[in-house]
Formats: C-alpha cells, structure tokens, sequence
C-alpha cells in the first residue's frame, strides 16, 4: 500500500497486464518519431504512453490484466478505499467527545416492538458492500484511463509481453495466439508482485496476499498481519479501526523500521492504544489452515491463532520469462531490472519504469520514470529523477507524510542540520476536529537554512507535505517558508511555525 519503502523492497504487485476484451485498431502511419510499445499498463505505462503521444510518437500499450495496472487494480486504488471507510469509522469514534450523540434506536424497537441489546443504533461494517465498492471504484479508474488513452490516439493490445530485442516485442494473446511487435522505442513497465513464503502459500480464503483483502464476505474475528512495513502497518491500522481484532507480527523492533523514528513510535502507540496486538521481534515461518481458522509459526517455535492471516512481506519484480535476460537486458541479483536516472537499460533504446526497477515502490515515481524515458527516448529536455524532491504517505490513521533527507540519512551524511518540532495537539483547529496524535517535524542546514526534509504526521498528512515539499525541491530556507502567510485556524499554520522557530538572528 501505497505503499513506504525501501528502494529494495517493491510494495506494490503486478502491472503488466489486460482481462477486458480490447479491440486493436488499425494504427496510424508511423510518424518522424517512430513506434513506441509499452509492455504494462499501470502509472509507469499509461504516463508514458501520453508522453509518447503528445511527442509525436504511434504508441502500442501492452496489458493482460487492465489498465491502471496493481496500482488501480488490486494495489493503490483498493487499499486507499478501504482505508477511506476506515477513517470513518475513526472519525466516528471521536464523535461523544465532540459533543454528538446517538439518539434514537434501530431494529424492532424502533419500530415499536421490543428492545434488545442488539437494537441499540451504532456504526457497523458492511463487509461485503465495501469491498463491492473498493472493486467498483478500482475498476471505473481503470476504464477512465482507458478512455483516455483510446482518445488520445494509443493503440491497447490486451495480452502478455516479452521482448525478443530491442526492435521486437512478442504478444500472446489469452487463446495463446502470439503476434510481433516491431518497436524504435520500449518500455517495460511491468510491476511486482507480492512475495509469498514456501510453507506460507496463500489460499485466498485464510491465508492471503493484499490483492485478495477484498474477497472477504465478512469481518475477519481475528485477523494476523505479517509485517510491520508499509503494507502491514496500513491494513493492519485499517482493520483495527473498522473493528477486528488485529494481531501485527513484526521481525523488527518496531512498526515501520525504515521511517522517521518518532513517527514510528507514534503510530505503534495508537495502535496500541486503539487495541492492536504488536509483537515486536518475531518473524513468522509458517502458515497453516485448521477447521476455522489459521496457525501462524514463528521461527522461534511459538504459534499464534486467528481467523485469517494477511503476508506483507514484500514484492518481487515480475521480470522472469520476459525475455529480459535473454535479449541482454541487465538485471540486478533481486531480478530487478537495472536503469540509469533516465530510465534507460543497458539496451540502446530499451527503458524500464515502476516497481520491476526497484528505484522506489510508488506509483507517483513509476509515473515520474515512464514520462522521463519517453521525453529522453523522444528527444524532448528532460531532468534525471531525483528521489530528493519525491515525498512519500503512508496511509495509518495518522498520515505518515515525507519528504527529502531524512534524519537518519543525514547523519550518515555528516550533514550540519538543525531540527523543528512542534505537537498537533498545540494547533487551534486540531484542537476544534478532536485530533490529538500528530506532529509537523522539519530539517535545515545549519548554515544556509535550506528546508533539507521533513516528516508531517497527522489528518491528511499527504496535502499537508506539499507546501514541504515546494521548499524542498525549490530549495527554499525556512525563512521563507515562514514568511508565507497562512490561514487561521488551520493546520498548515502549524508548518509555518515550526519554519520560524528555525530563524537564526542575522550577525552582520
């Protein structure tokens, strides 16, 4: 989900692929610029097939499984729709303390009958219709996309890709019919998918992945999340707060290691603190159904008992049986495929965007990757990407926004920074929406004042990043961060002082 993030570790399964019938137009003649075909549909693909298009260029895309790719299909899209019923329900839990109240009563004494227990009024999961519109609203942007490439002129072959050389591309089709390609230019954009463990191997029923959350007919009683990344943290928050019982089994000291250490700390305190189960230090080895659940096995000999179990456990890329090795392209003991900051591979004309490169596992950056190999294969100006301007979320309840260097980076750096912090709770308008748990977190150098990161935790975290986000890429000084005016009350006003408390007194 959407998920945070090592440059090793994809968080986001496959997308290369097309189920929907597609009819294949007759394609234009070729312009000055040549033939592009993508292979893989999802962020990486359909970005860079616009790019491709408005450069000049006759564009092919490739997909077996539907445009969007994992990002809107089974990954991205669903998991945030989810999440987004969640925060209700999380919302809904501060309402006493906001002063609202339930009155009235629901079921048969409402009607006049006799009340029981369970006809008292309460918000309760729908499980079954919020998983039928995680898959409708996944597969509606699917379709826009769709319309959108088909009305700017890209062609949509719906089947597998596998390069044959840097001019060819080999399409088979769902009957097992296959067709050539030929191509000036190609992008494999094919994705990841997730990682399963040997005595682990998901059902789709107990024993799942996180494209298989949304089959589920009802509230897990009891539901094990292994992984204590991203992906774990975000469904493990989300099914907390839409009442199961979770239990997060992480193999290291702590929910989301690779990020901003108080952040971390935080959001493992509110998940204790909302009932969550966090068992630090413990990996697990095994799954295995009974009669109505599951056993989880940990390394260490102990077992834990649920009703389902969800593996977060990372992605592997989907390079393997493309033809990539075989046509010469470079890829990385991860199977990775290697790419420069442009995006090219070692093959002369052949680029590679999204999670099968394991640059960063986000859709924005897969987007950022494919728009770049197309402006630098197409001869447009172009800048090498830059992970120092991406800013990241994680969707927990709180946000976990991010930007530029963090601190652990920086000390390794050796870099003279200073640092800001302020609490949410201090802001006016959290104080007015009941928000208690939160932070704004920001670095500068010690010399210049540059904005070198920070870190926003709280409510819509990932809107609050962008003003953070502005000052890291234009290299703003906190200074001028703080010498925008903002609105009162309101969150960002939190932003702006945390900058001014940055200020160093002028000495000449």
């Amino acid at each position: 989900m959407s998920s945070q993030q090592t440059a090793a570790t994809p968080d986001q399964p496959q997308v290369s692929s097309s189920t929907a019938a597609s009819t294949v137009r007759e394609a234009p003649d070729d312009p000055p610029t040549g033939h592009v075909v993508v292979i893989g549909g999802g962020p990486g693909g359909y970005e860079a097939a616009l790019v491709a298009r408005r450069l000049g260029a006759r564009v092919t895309v490739v997909e077996r499984s539907g445009l969007g790719g994992s990002a809107v299909l089974t990954d991205v899209v669903p998991s945030k729709t989810l999440i987004a019923t969640a925060e209700w329900m999380t919302i809904a839990d501060r309402a006493p303390e906001l002063g609202i109240r339930l009155d009235g009563l629901a079921g048969s004494g409402a009607a006049g009958g006799p009340v029981g227990a369970a006809d008292v009024l309460r918000h309760r999961i729908d499980v079954p219709a919020v998983n039928a519109r995680v898959k409708t609203l996944a597969t509606a942007q699917s379709q826009d996309i769709r319309t959108r490439l088909e009305r700017e002129g890209v062609d949509v072959v719906a089947g597998t890709g596998r390069l044959v050389d840097p001019e060819h591309v080999a399409v088979t089709d769902a009957d097992g019919r296959e067709r050539e390609l030929t191509a000036d230019v190609v992008l494999v954009a094919t994705g990841a998918t997730p990682r399963v463990l040997p005595d682990a191997r998901p059902d789709g029923e107990r024993i799942l992945t996180w494209t298989q959350m949304y089959n589920l007919s009802e509230l897990p009683q009891r539901l094990i999340v292994v992984g204590s990344g991203v992906t774990g943290a975000e469904f493990a928050g989300a099914y907390t707060s839409l009442g199961a019982d979770v239990v997060l089994v992480s193999s290291r000291d702590r929910v989301l290691p690779g990020e901003d250490a108080d952040a971390a700390e935080l959001i493992e305190r509110v998940f204790t603190q909302r009932g969550m189960t966090v068992m630090s230090r413990s990996r697990a080895s095994a799954a295995r159904r009974t009669a109505d659940g599951v056993v989880v096995t940990l390394e260490d000999g102990r077992t834990v008992e649920g009703s389902h179990v969800l593996f977060a456990v990372g992605s592997v890329p989907t390079t393997r049986g493309m033809g990539l090795e075989e046509a010469g392209v470079r890829l990385t003991p991860s199977g990775h495929i290697e790419v420069d900051k442009v995006s090219r591979t070692n093959l002369r004309g052949v680029y590679a965007a999204g999670d099968c490169t394991g640059v960063l596992p986000l859709a924005s950056v897969a987007a950022t990757q494919g728009r770049i190999a197309m402006s630098h294969a197409l001869g447009d100006a172009v800048r090498p990407l830059s992970l120092r301007t991406i800013s990241a979320n994680i969707f927990t309840a709180p946000e976990i926004a991010t930007v530029g260097l963090s601190e652990t980076r920086l000390r390794e750096m050796g870099t003279h920074y200073r640092t800001s912090m302020l609490p949410l709770s201090r802001n006016p308008r959290a104080k007015m929406l009941g928000v208690r748990d939160g932070f704004v977190k920001v670095f500068a150098h010690s010399g210049t004042g540059t904005v070198l990161g920070a870190v926003v935790v709280g409510p819509r975290a990932s809107e609050s990043i962008f003003p953070l986000t502005l000052a890291v890429t234009h290299r703003l000084t906190a200074d001028e961060v703080a010498e925008a005016s903002t609105v009162y009350p309101s969150m960002s006003g939190t932003i702006a002082e945390v900058a001014r408390m940055l200020h160093q007194r002028s000495t000449d």
